[in-house]
């Protein structure tokens, strides 16, 4: 049986697959999105999401504890003394985008890929959209609450620091 193109979709190495197999993959794949308004401007959103050996200090302090960086690869440190190692796989300042994947840490994680980006909203707010794939999909509920309260932190990082440096200026 052939099958027009528009009806496959490209998967890993290569690998055709029709809808069918790709709502079994999508059961498969835990996909968390955050949608996060945050009032400052892409420009300063930006400047700390790319800013990734300060993530313990601008980003999420207290989720993450301290942050080193060997290369292309990051050290997250967390409270309970954990360890997680993220491979950053791509920092776009023309898109306002970064990417990485965790490729160790406590969860028996078979596949880790996570960006976030920051859109416009208007000058002075914007949208930054972070997206988290994980496999197993079990681990779904793990990851969930983690990445919700990360992006809460987030907020409030980014828009305290926003506020400090008005009220310096």
């Amino acid at each position: 049986m052939y099958r027009r193109a528009s009806e496959l979709h490209h998967g890993a190495a290569g690998h055709w697959f029709d809808a069918a197999e790709r709502t079994i993959y999508a059961r498969l794949m835990a996909s968390i999105c955050q949608d996060i308004v945050i009032e400052a401007s892409p420009g300063q959103v930006w400047a700390v999401g790319r800013d990734v050996d300060a993530v313990h200090r601008r980003l999420t302090p207290g989720h993450v504890v301290d942050t080193r960086i060997d290369g292309d690869t990051r050290m997250l440190t967390l409270p309970n003394s954990g360890m997680v190692r993220e491979l950053i796989v791509a920092i776009d300042d023309e898109a306002h985008r970064l990417a990485d994947a965790v490729v160790e840490g406590r969860m028996p994680l078979l596949h880790h890929h996570a960006s976030f980006q920051v859109f416009a909203e208007c000058e002075d707010r914007s949208r930054l959209v972070w997206i988290t794939d994980a496999l197993p999909h079990e681990l779904a509920a793990e990851i969930r609450p983690r990445v919700e309260r990360g992006a809460a932190v987030m907020k409030q990082t980014i828009e305290n620091e926003v506020r400090q440096l008005a009220a310096t200026s």
